[in-house]
């Protein structure tokens, strides 16, 4: 006889042996429904399975010594004696992988790096989240990525998140606010060792959001945690946040330390030509018809928030469809009206003469005095049109603000502006860049 039909006949000499040791009450409502595993039993490992949990303390309180003993008798050596739930490993696994689902199914699909637009202003985040998924826990371990609302730290993440995922990695995915109120209900309900089991043996972690774990020591300290079990396996970490860990208060010295181990990225609000590249490809994206004209004047009157041109591509198609009209620059600036005077609210003259005046390297005081030199004139003239077009300043206010003798000379010098425009390519291109960087700054 081989060894498993060995351990296959001692099991059932043992559960047959051990029906002489009880009454037929007992065995009927107990014993009967233990299941010997033949398979995974070893001659020092016994492995028993029941139905229910009121079983398995029952004979694990009375009978586990007996059938260990029983055991030593069939088989001349002590054995260790399992009694276990059936399928409760099965289970535990299933439970597992449905945590790990339910934290993964949080991944966008459409966030991937082919549609990142990428550009000065975050090429390098960009090119640190994808050697990450290519390299995970080798380089950039942790990798720390921050910069302003809506500039795509969330979209660098999850595709490097999506990425890992699709090549058999456990990746969880969550913010700092769901990363706490898991916490909170795992301690609530006195089971920390699956919160600990579900974020600890991951092989990916991502979390947005970091900033907020500020002033929250309890978090903090299950976070440290965290972090040293994943990285001390070699496991990859990133991390976004709206500002650089060392400007992040109330965030304990050894979390901020450990958050620039690897390396930390920024991402600046993006150029024009990132812009106007982010909403061509919207437009593909969302198979809306731009002209070159309109999508030019939405790239230099956004702010630096790039999720606020879905918002607009989606309103201009829904109004155009819902009119029945055409989409052209004077329909765009009608429709775009009210969203851009709320945008620009704190826009001043004061702020667009110091930004005109610092880009040309001359003084703002220059750009309002009566000189007449070549460069202040060429300043003068990009800043009255800016604060024109970005503030609801009128002609004889910025008349006024300008040293102009009144509103005549500043309609006068807008139509000049205009004709410049029309005609000199580097001056359109000039009052773009600036307009960009007024509205992306303010």
């Amino acid at each position: 006889m081989n060894r498993q039909g060995f351990y296959v006949n001692i099991g059932q000499e043992v559960l047959k042996a051990l029906k002489d040791e009880v009454t037929e009450i007992e065995y009927n409502r107990y014993i009967k429904h233990l299941t010997y595993d033949s398979k995974k039993s070893t001659g020092d490992l016994a492995i028993f399975y029941t139905p229910n949990a009121l079983v398995v303390n029952w004979i694990k309180n009375r009978y586990k010594d007996k059938i260990t003993y029983l055991f030593e008798v069939k088989n001349g050596s002590k054995v260790t004696v399992q009694i276990t739930l059936k399928n409760s490993i099965e289970k535990r696994k299933s439970r597992k992988v449905a945590e790990i689902k339910q934290s993964s199914s949080l991944l966008n699909p459409s966030h991937s790096f082919d549609n990142f637009m990428v550009g000065g202003s975050n090429q390098f985040a960009y090119a640190a989240v994808k050697s990450a998924s290519e390299n995970p826990g080798k380089v950039y371990n942790p990798l720390f990525i921050y910069g302003g609302v809506g500039l795509g730290k969330t979209h660098l993440m999850q595709a490097a998140g999506n990425v890992l995922q699709n090549a058999g990695k456990v990746v969880i995915y969550t913010t700092v606010e769901q990363f706490l109120n898991d916490f909170i209900r795992h301690v609530r309900n006195k089971i920390m060792e699956r919160f600990q089991e579900k974020y600890r043996k991951c092989d990916v972690l991502l979390i947005d959001d970091i900033q907020f774990l500020s002033n929250r020591e309890g978090i903090q300290e299950e976070f440290f945690h965290t972090f040293e079990a994943l990285k001390g396996t070699g496991k990859q970490i990133i991390l976004t946040a709206d500002k650089h860990p060392k400007k992040i208060g109330g965030l304990e010295a050894r979390l901020q330390s450990r958050f620039e181990w690897g390396l930390v990225a920024d991402i600046q609000p993006p150029e024009l030509e990132t812009k106007i590249a982010i909403i061509k490809k919207k437009c593909e994206i969302n198979k809306v018809k731009l002209s070159e004209d309109i999508i030019n004047y939405i790239a230099t009157v956004i702010e630096s928030n790039v999720r606020e041109i879905e918002g607009i591509l989606s309103k201009l198609h829904a109004y155009s469809q819902l009119m029945h009209v055409d989409i052209d620059l004077e329909f765009t600036k009608n429709v775009l009206k009210d969203q851009i005077n709320e945008n620009r609210e704190n826009l001043t003259m004061d702020k667009i003469t110091q930004v005109v005046a610092k880009d040309l390297n001359i003084k703002p005081s220059e750009i309002r005095s009566k000189g007449r030199s070549k460069n202040i004139v060429y300043a003068r003239r990009i800043s009255i049109y800016i604060c024109r077009e970005l503030t609801q300043n009128t002609m004889p206010q910025l008349a006024q603000y300008f040293g102009m003798k009144d509103h005549t000379a500043i309609s006068h010098t807008i139509k000049k502006i205009n004709n410049f425009i029309k005609d000199d390519e580097d001056f359109r291109v000039k009052i773009e860049e600036l307009t960009n960087k007024i509205t992306t700054s303010s």
